[in-house]
Order: structure tokens, then sequence, then C-alpha cells
């Protein structure tokens, strides 16, 4: 595992909250969908995902893995749960979300491989 390089939060009006973060990072989005709003923050993304999204529903960091398949695989060994499946969220871009014996959720994404 890399580093945590991505944070979603869940918003229930996407408008709204993009005004909110506009304000708070001093710029405009660098993706701005329906299912999803990125914003850059030096090594930072700051993601906004809709609220009835299946992602938790609070803020989620997500480390940034080289083998999304073998860190979910060495996590659950390690007693985590898997709590959203590996998926491909566009581009080759692998997102993936483990529960740990604690309770707190962790997420994985795998860049598209170049």
């Amino acid at each position: 595992m890399k580093d945590v390089s991505l944070i979603v939060y869940p918003a229930a009006d996407l408008i709204e909250t993009k005004r909110f973060f506009r304000e708070l990072t001093g710029a405009d989005p660098y993706v701005d969908g329906s299912q999803y709003v990125g914003y850059k923050c030096g090594d930072m993304e700051i993601g906004l995902v809709p609220a009835g999204d299946k992602r938790e529903p609070a803020a989620l960091a997500y480390w940034t893995v080289s083998d999304i398949a073998a860190s979910v695989q060495g996590l659950v060994g390690a007693g985590g749960t898997v709590v959203q499946e590996i998926v491909d969220v566009g581009y080759g871009m692998l997102v993936a979300s483990v529960k740990a014996p604690n309770g707190a959720t962790v997420g994985l994404r795998q860049p598209p491989k170049t």
C-alpha cells in the first residue's frame, strides 16, 4: 500500500455540496459528473458521490494500491470483511472497500495500468 490519496464524501445535494467544496478548495472540480465530482488538493483528491451510492454513509479514505485483488485478499485474510467488491469506476480505475475487525471501513483504489 502506498498512501491515502482520496477521501470520498457522500452528498445528498451535489450542487450545494459542490459550492461548499469549491469554497473550501478554492478551485472548480476537475471531474464534474452526476456520479462523481473530484477536486485536486496537492497530492490528495477529494471526491463527492451521491448519498444514495452504496458506499459508506460517512467520509471514506482510499488507500492507493498497486494490486487491488491482492490487497483485498490480504485484508480479508487479516480478519477484514468485503464491503464493496472490486469495481471499475471508469477508465480502468478500480475501487473496493473492506471493513476492519474494529468496524472501520477502508477504501482501496488501483489506478489504471499503463
